[in-house]
């Protein structure tokens, strides 16, 4: 039987300018649906689990449009809940050269999902048979019913065995009281995890912690340990990500476990779509575990994971297992016949 891998979180309506052009400059827009929930439990169910999403969607055309792109994607609707109006909207400009991607909110806060309460959503069920859930700082950042569902959620799931996957993800421009408001919110999931996604940026600014070194990777060494003692984290895993002189991006993946470092190599390569390569590599890290593979080829696998994400158009990781180990091995190919 394939793991059941779970996520929480919004399903939000993608509204993309074509090509690079800005918001002042088009007159068409493309949609689609997207979020970290949806990308994570898409990508795992690419991998060959069984992905669920929870969720709540409006009993509209747009709730059924979500649901039937979430179908094509293989996502289970098991845990999706039906009522409200709205779906949280999001309008991408893509980024050029040194003007970087723009993404602009709109309607979220009265979206189906973030207005829903405990009571949509059947819990117990979901803790029965969850193996994993995934949650991420961006629901955290919703609000407090969101919040309290989202804890609740997670105490049920750990309470019954399942493991607990929790990515940082914080996005300043959803926390009005900055990082005082969200510390005490990441403290309470970071001490339910058992898979954090997160790297020295978050440690030191949403958990105010210290270091006196200078360099990113020293500062990883130096947080990231201490961060696993105090909230007891079996797994904590992240990437560094650059913009290159050439346009091309670099992504070097990392993840600390039993007390060690493994650092992939730093990898190169041209973007096409930069939103989901985030999902996409914590869904590889998710995979490596599961899977049994040795850390170093676990890392290597959520890089190269998080590499093709930006291959594909869409914020929804696409990539099977066969695809992402034929980019690890530096496969480069014109056309598969």
């Amino acid at each position: 039987m394939p793991k059941k891998i779970v996520a929480f979180g919004e399903v939000m309506m993608r509204l993309q300018v074509p090509g690079y052009e800005l918001l002042t400059q088009a007159n068409t827009l493309q949609y689609s649906f997207s979020g970290t929930g949806v990308n994570v439990s898409s990508a795992m169910t690419k991998l060959g689990y069984d992905g669920y999403l929870i969720t709540k969607l409006p009993d509209n055309p747009l709730g059924d449009a979500a649901i039937s792109f979430l179908q094509r994607l293989g996502v289970g609707r098991d845990f999706i809940s039906k009522g409200g109006k709205y779906v949280g909207m999001y309008f991408l400009e893509n980024g050029f050269g040194q003007r970087a991607s723009r993404v602009t909110y709109t309607n979220r806060l009265e979206s189906s999902f973030n207005t829903a309460h405990v009571s949509d959503y059947d819990m117990d069920l979901i803790a029965e048979n969850a193996d994993i859930i995934h949650f991420c700082g961006i629901t955290l950042a919703m609000t407090d019913q969101v919040r309290e569902s989202m804890k609740i959620l997670a105490k049920k799931v750990k309470a019954k065995g399942g493991l607990i996957c929790f990515d940082c993800n914080y996005r300043p421009s959803l926390w009005d009281g900055g990082y005082t408001q969200a510390k005490p919110h990441y403290e309470d999931m970071l001490a339910l995890a058992d898979i954090v996604m997160m790297n020295e940026k978050d440690a030191m600014f949403i958990l105010g912690m210290e270091t006196e070194k200078s360099s990113k990777e020293e500062q990883l060494k130096d947080l990231i340990p201490k961060v696993a003692e105090k909230y007891h984290i079996q797994t904590i895993a992240g990437t560094h990500r650059a913009i290159n002189p050439d346009n091309t991006h670099s992504l070097r993946g990392y993840m600390y476990k039993n007390g060690s470092f493994i650092f992939s190599k730093n990898i190169s390569f041209s973007v096409y779509d930069r939103i989901g390569a985030g999902d996409a590599y914590t869904s590889g890290i998710l995979h490596g575990e599961l899977a049994g593979f040795p850390s170093e080829k676990t890392v290597r696998f959520a890089a190269a994971a998080g590499m093709l994400a930006c291959t594909i158009v869409g914020d929804t990781p696409m990539s099977t297992e066969t695809e992402i180990l034929s980019a690890m091995a530096g496969t480069i190919e014109d056309i598969k016949r």
